[in-house]
């Protein structure tokens, strides 16, 4: 009740891009002074005791994580873990530091909660984010964190570099987390969707593949984060090659096109409805070992049960987090455990 008087009087009335920096320099801090970090941990975090999934080698304390495109260039997910995400996708981080597109780039749509982003990867490049997760594994509470790295083309990459682009980023980051994600799917970098076509993208995921295993001395779950606006017969496709090269998994789904609020993605609870259908045919192609990340659309409990359901082995969210409040994450693994 009070974060939404807060939302609604003063937050709402931010510039929503001013806005996230404000709470991210919050988050930032909570995750950096220990005893700030267990207070908040206390207040908005708590998670049952004991693992409620084996995912990525690694024992999850619950089965929300925080989607990427929140915590851009590595720098809060102390904080998150303190706010009650089982686990935290950094990025999209790209082999070029890049300031994104133009602002305003952000806009809130109040009434359906969501958002339209036009962002354009804006980070500080696969080094830098490189340099902050190792910084962070060197620390006990930062070696607890089940890390993903959502890695991206950058702008000024043409499309026939591609390949050489992601494996940069890859070699950077794979060292230090848990999973990687291949992103070709935003719609906020021109012709970035194209590569999702399956003789653009086998190349691309087969290098990342085995440089990030090459970089991290060991393999690293490879997952490729798909569009919700691609056709049905494209998701199959997209599935079946994620099989053919023995990745980890799919990412379902990332921002959609189709909306009337102008270029840039939506995302947020009107995405629901498409993202389970999206999940449900990864699920059938990938089978049931392969891991499925369902996003987008997931509001409450429910959504990411029927998210579950649908056939999603973890479920990651973002726009619902900033409507929300701080005990929103904790609250919906809580309930989902």
């Amino acid at each position: 009740m009070l974060y939404r008087l807060l939302f609604s009087r003063v937050l709402s009335r931010l510039d929503p891009e001013t806005a996230h920096h404000l709470a991210g320099r919050l988050i930032r801090l909570a995750g950096e002074v220990p005893p700030l970090r267990a207070i908040v941990t206390a207040l908005f975090g708590r998670l049952p005791d004991g693992g409620a999934h084996w995912v990525f080698g690694r024992d999850l304390p619950g089965r929300l994580g925080l989607a990427a495109g929140f915590d851009k260039d590595a720098t809060m997910a102390l904080g998150l873990r303190a706010l009650g995400f089982a686990f935290i996708e950094v990025g999209t981080v790209t082999a070029h530091a890049q300031p994104g597109n133009a602002r305003p780039r952000l806009m809130r749509l109040l009434e359906q909660r969501a958002f339209v982003n036009r962002m354009g990867f804006n980070n500080q490049g696969a080094a830098a984010a490189g340099r902050r997760l190792a910084r962070l594994r060197r620390t006990a509470a930062g070696k607890r964190l089940v890390l993903g790295a959502n890695i991206g083309k950058s702008k000024i990459t043409p499309p026939e570099q591609a390949v050489a682009d992601y494996v940069t980023s890859a070699r950077a980051v794979a060292p230090h987390v848990d999973y990687l994600v291949v992103n070709v799917s935003s719609p906020n970098t021109p012709g970035l969707r194209d590569l999702q076509a399956t003789e653009s993208l086998r190349p691309i995921l087969a290098a990342v593949q085995e440089q990030a295993a090459y970089a991290a001395g060991r393999d690293v779950p490879v997952l490729v984060k798909i569009a919700p606006d691609l056709a049905n017969e494209d998701v199959d496709a997209v599935a079946r090659l994620a099989v053919e090269l023995g990745l980890a998994g799919v990412v379902a789904t990332n921002t959609t096109i189709a909306h009337d609020h102008g270029p840039g993605g939506l995302s947020g609870a009107p995405l629901l409805p498409r993202a389970l259908e999206v999940v449900r045919r990864v699920r059938a192609v990938v089978g049931p070992d392969a891991v499925v990340i369902g996003v987008g659309g997931i509001s409450e409990a429910r959504d990411a049960q029927a998210m579950l359901d649908a056939g999603a082995t973890v479920v990651q969210a973002y726009t619902a987090f900033v409507y929300a409040g701080p005990s929103w994450a904790g609250t919906i693994n809580r309930a989902l455990r």
